[in-house]
């Protein structure tokens, strides 16, 4: 129970990794703000998590300001103070460079790297009245490597990473730690049906991971239970990779037939 009387408030926490997160916040003892534009699953989502403790879900579009202080100030009135922020709602939309439109750009960039402006502002206001908190945003892997349909995704992930160690450095006065998480393939819901009944896409992707499997989100949520404790008390405008060790490989893995 690391986070017991702690306020975690998790955006895209309606499924996959922020979901992930979510649930073991909660489990470590923290009462949790979920933070979706999924209505539905959202509310699905805390119905479920009621079990481990205090849980609210609020709906909201990430990347329109009005809508992030609106959210914010309703997380702060039912729980009075956030403690860990964790900033992981995201979309991908995919297109050859020369073929991306600029709306497909804008909504990428709105809602990846802007969100993570928007609730970094709204929720660090709030810590640093409080002289504590940490902020975890969402990157990639995608920072360092990527592929010829996700220029909008990898430029607001790479955004991501630059903003984190500016937010660390301008949050650390007041007493704010920030950093920030790269996942490499983590088997969400929508990855897990993809890519499991894609066996030539699933040996493709293991043979660019040296550890030879597929993330879970548990493998995140870890990473993002450790950054949100003490454990990571003297660390700060980090990228934590979670990738199965491939950022750092610079050939194709032979994948044995078992796999």
């Amino acid at each position: 129970m690391r986070l017991r009387d702690k306020t975690a408030l998790v955006t895209g926490a309606a499924s996959g990794i922020g979901r992930a997160c979510a649930t073991r916040f909660a489990r470590e003892g923290a009462r949790v703000a979920l933070v979706d534009i999924d209505r539905d699953r959202g509310q699905e989502v805390a119905a479920e998590l009621a079990k481990e403790g205090e849980v609210a879900f609020f709906a909201c579009d990430v990347g329109f300001k009005d809508q992030v202080d609106a959210t914010v100030d309703s997380v702060l009135d039912r729980f009075g103070h956030v403690d860990v922020l964790l900033s992981n709602a995201g979309i991908m939309r995919r297109f050859d460079f020369l073929d991306l439109s600029e709306t497909d750009f804008d909504d990428v960039i709105r809602t990846n790297l802007k969100s993570i402006f928007l609730f970094g502002q709204a929720v660090g206001r709030h810590m640093a009245s409080r002289r504590s908190g940490v902020i975890i945003n969402m990157s990639s892997t995608s920072v360092v490597m990527t592929m010829p349909t996700l220029a909008a995704y990898a430029a607001s992930k790479g955004g991501i990473s630059s903003l984190t160690r500016a937010m660390a450095i301008s949050l650390a006065k007041h007493g704010i730690r920030v950093n920030a998480i790269g996942p490499g393939t983590i088997l969400t819901e929508l990855n897990r049906t993809n890519l499991l009944a894609n066996a030539e896409t699933r040996r493709s992707i293991l043979s660019r991971t040296p550890l030879m499997r597929l993330g879970e989100g548990d493998d995140v949520a870890g990473v993002a239970m450790f950054l949100a404790t003490d454990d990571s008390a003297y660390v700060s405008g980090q990228t934590v990779y979670v990738d199965g060790g491939r950022a750092g490989l610079n050939y194709i893995l032979p994948v044995p037939a078992a796999l």
